[in-house]
């Protein structure tokens, strides 16, 4: 049963599996959940038990979730209540609660529902809480070493399970972790693309599926084209049901990918009553338009057929199955998309059937013989595509020679990904994840690019951000992707004074807003995505030098601009450096920065920018007017001021420390020869002073603000003192060598 919001996407709708408001065979109406008016509210609790588990068969969650929280209220630890209660949120697709209620029924019996930590860990993925995935995927792992070969049929919710599941739930957890691992460094890196709704002209509060583009005009999909729930319980089947149909909305003039009020789509009579229809797409030349019909058996069973119309001269001809066993007795079979491959024009589809199955849905497909139109026997499209679990919606794109599918049986970055695979019809190679955001922690479907011009896209997912039913990724939406020029900046580091390349190295790349990608580059060479409207400057970073700075600027890329590639380097030198920074004064008994300080920050900010190996000591300090006890707290605000301003620009807070020492360590005399006030010499004793500090082991100090010179020219008289120092004692061993 945990198939059941799927079986509607098989049949193009969610609506009466998932969403489920009717119990079959009964004409009484439930109203959703008014609890004041239910006349179900004075049975029993072993009477409400009965229609809950009636309930839960039929695939009707949403009344079903309601009837178990009332019985759980009467019984808090029930693990049977709680853990149904969490399948009927999962069958919902509302992950959170879903999560929360596994865990619970967990913690009450693990030892009877096993299955508990492995579903939730599930559910945490769908949410996207990767960490928490990741630990109880684990978890579940740990619990099951061992397990019992024995499953007890009395109790079919008892989630005892046999050696054999349990192999290939293991084996499950161990391609789910994978998974959680790459959503988490492909969030970090996402593709450059951007993804929005397609609005309330598009999509409604059910499920939108099966998004076809006309050129750049207009957008052929399926829908119920109905907002808010309904709550009939006439069998779906005999027409009192809402259906998935198609219908066709036109783009609005002169705005982008902006969608006016769906039309009904008459072409050819596709759509018919008391059926559900959807999956349309044209043949390469436009005179055949294929699509599927599925209708509802006992049980809530879709059976799904293929079938296509023949344009002739004016009209569409009779609507008639696709022949050559692609609609295998027995079997479901939908979501037609028909394309060159080569010569050939082929029929990709998704099929249950037995026979040749990896398992689950396969992507199929079937050669249309160009001499008749007719279709030759369905071939599998191969394990590199086809998984033990479900592949859907097959798009193929001629222009680039690659198959684009939907699968939860690959690494995935949760639920069902879109995923692209070279070649075909029946050889693939480098099947890709399509990456973030085209694929997220909720289910994608229906990934199809414009047939024409920059090959945008569209997507059918239920990310937070659809038009909600229930909760906020019950549903399925259409969702536009509009693909950015990938711009790329590549370089590498190189030694000024050998024009080597630098090994050992971190690269950091800051935009406009401060933010920062770092690059940690073994042999020197780097490589950063941009984004278009930003202005980006790039430094290295590595113990003992000073870097160079690279600026790159993306601010006139337009999107329509092809992809672009920009080449930098980036160059160390040795420590020492012309680098100077004047101190910073003040006015009596104020801690404000004037005006003439900027400049000489600014310059410091720069410096610590292109250094990121370096810090600072700042040291401010006051006159020799006022207490101690006044001095000390000026001084401090006085540092202070100068930490929050280099901050401020960009200078991370760790680099920094600021010290405020009042009155002490005077540069100038604040009176005169003849005792009166001298206004110069405390004007100079107001000021910070600054001290660069290498990151190395000794920390010593590259640059004393205090001190005369620039940064090279210190370096020079620390050495030049060092050897005047050495000369007696060398001078001393001379002597004693020539007695």
């Amino acid at each position: 049963m945990r198939k059941n919001w799927l079986l509607l996407i098989l049949a193009t709708t969610l609506v009466t599996v998932n969403y489920n408001l009717y119990a079959q065979g009964t004409k009484r109406k439930i109203e959703v959940r008014n609890k004041a008016n239910d006349p179900l509210r004075g049975y029993s609790p072993e009477k409400e038990l009965g229609i809950a588990l009636g309930l839960f068969q039929e695939g009707s969650y949403f009344n079903a979730v309601d009837y178990y929280q009332d019985l759980k209220r009467g019984d808090e630890r029930n693990p049977f209540y709680t853990y149904i209660i969490a399948e009927c949120y999962s069958h919902t697709r509302d992950y959170v609660p879903a999560a929360h209620y596994y865990v619970e029924a967990y913690n009450l019996d693990k030892k009877d529902y096993p299955r508990s930590a492995y579903y939730a860990a599930l559910n945490f993925k769908q949410q996207g809480e990767y960490t928490q995935a990741i630990t109880w995927f684990k978890q579940f792992l740990v619990d099951n070493k061992k397990t019992s070969s024995a499953a007890n049929q009395a109790d079919p919710y008892n989630r005892l399970i046999n050696q054999k599941e349990m192999k290939q739930l293991k084996k499950n957890c161990k391609l789910e972790i994978e998974g959680c691992e790459m959503a988490m460094v492909s969030i970090k890196n996402p593709e450059p693309v951007n993804i929005f709704n397609c609005g309330p002209n598009v999509n409604s509060s059910y499920t939108e599926l099966s998004p076809y583009p006309f050129g750049d005009s207009s957008l052929l999909f399926s829908t119920v084209n109905k907002n808010g729930l309904a709550v009939t319980m006439d069998n779906p089947g005999a027409g009192g049901a809402p259906h998935e149909h198609f219908m066709l909305a036109m783009k609005q003039p002169g705005y982008v990918d902006s969608f006016q009020w769906p039309l009904p789509f008459y072409d050819g009579n596709f759509n018919a009553a008391g059926t559900e229809t959807g999956n349309g797409c044209y043949s390469p030349g436009g005179n055949r338009f294929y699509f599927t019909r599925c209708v509802v058996g006992d049980s809530f069973i879709f059976t799904c057929k293929i079938y296509y119309s023949t344009f002739d001269r004016y009209n569409w001809g009779p609507i008639s199955e696709v022949e050559g066993n692609v609609n295998e007795p027995g079997s479901s079979n939908t979501m037609p998309f028909v394309a060159k491959v080569g010569k050939k024009e082929v029929l990709y589809f998704s099929s249950n059937r037995k026979l040749q199955s990896r398992g689950g849905y396969d992507i199929w497909y079937s050669i249309i013989d160009p001499r008749n139109g007719t279709f030759r026997r369905p071939q599998n499209a191969g394990k590199q595509v086809n998984t033990p679990l479900d592949e859907l919606t097959p798009y193929y794109d001629t222009r680039v020679n690659k198959l684009y599918f939907s699968s939860n049986g690959k690494k995935s970055f949760g639920g069902f990904d879109i995923y692209s695979a070279d070649g075909g019809p029946s050889r693939y190679s480098k099947v890709q994840n399509m990456g973030y955001p085209i694929n997220t922690s909720a289910d994608e479907f229906y990934f199809i690019k414009d047939p024409m011009g920059k090959p945008d896209a569209y997507v059918v997912s239920n990310r937070i951000g659809s038009i909600a039913l229930k909760n906020p990724t019950c549903c399925n939406d259409i969702w536009r992707i509009q693909y950015e020029p990938r711009l790329v900046v590549m370089g590498k580091v190189v030694s000024k004074k050998t024009q080597e390349i630098m090994p050992q190295v971190v690269v950091k790349m800051t935009d406009q807003k401060s933010e920062v990608n770092t690059y940690n580059s073994e042999d020197g060479n780097f490589l950063f995505n941009m984004q278009r409207s930003h202005s980006y400057v790039l430094t290295a970073d590595k113990p003992g030098y000073t870097s160079s700075r690279a600026t790159v600027s993306t601010m006139s890329v337009k999107r329509s601009d092809a992809d672009d590639t920009v080449h930098v380097t980036i160059y160390l030198d040795s420590i020492r450096h012309s680098f100077s920074v004047s101190n910073i004064y003040y006015d009596y008994d104020q801690a404000t920065l004037r005006a003439e300080s900027v400049a000489s920050l600014d310059t410091l900010v720069n410096f610590m920018k292109d250094n990121p190996s370096i810090s600072v000591e700042i040291y401010s300090f006051t006159d020799g007017k006022g207490t101690a006890e006044y001095n000390g707290p000026l001084s401090q605000r006085r540092a202070q001021s100068v930490l929050d301003y280099l901050e401020k620009n960009g200078v991370e807070r760790g680099r920094m420390t600021a010290k405020g020492l009042g009155d002490k360590n005077k540069v100038a005399s604040e009176t005169t020869a003849d005792g009166k006030d001298n206004a110069e010499g405390r004007q100079l004793n107001r000021r910070t002073e600054f001290r660069i500090v290498g990151d190395l082991p000794t920390r010593r100090v590259l640059f004393n603000s205090a001190l005369p010179g620039s940064m090279d020219q210190q370096e020079k008289n620390l050495h030049m003192d060092v050897e005047a120092e050495d000369e007696p004692a060398q001078g001393a061993k001379k002597e004693k060598e020539e007695e």
